[in-house]
């Protein structure tokens, strides 16, 4: 009897880095509001989340329209996301 488990090729378990990363005010107001593509490979969840961190990190989501201000502060108080670091 031939075993037919020999040439089977074992699945990958491993993860893919994520290696995406938001650097820019337009990225992240565009995968916010849409009109940026995210990558294929990217979570759009993890995307945006990504974006609005980046605009808290960076201030710009205290200089930019109210409604990014509004979001930013709702975010960081239901713990999403974090305040932005002081020392930095």
């Amino acid at each position: 009897m031939k075993d037919n488990n020999i040439n089977k090729i074992p699945p990958n378990d491993q993860q893919k880095l994520n290696l995406f990363t938001v650097s820019d005010v337009y990225t992240a107001c565009g995968i916010i509001e849409g009109f940026v593509d995210i990558p294929n490979h990217v979570d759009k969840d993890n995307a945006t989340l990504q974006a609005w961190q980046y605009l808290i990190d960076s201030g710009h989501a205290w200089t930019l329209q109210g409604w990014y201000g509004r979001n930013a502060k709702a975010l960081i108080e239901q713990g999403i996301c974090t305040a932005p670091n002081k020392n930095t």
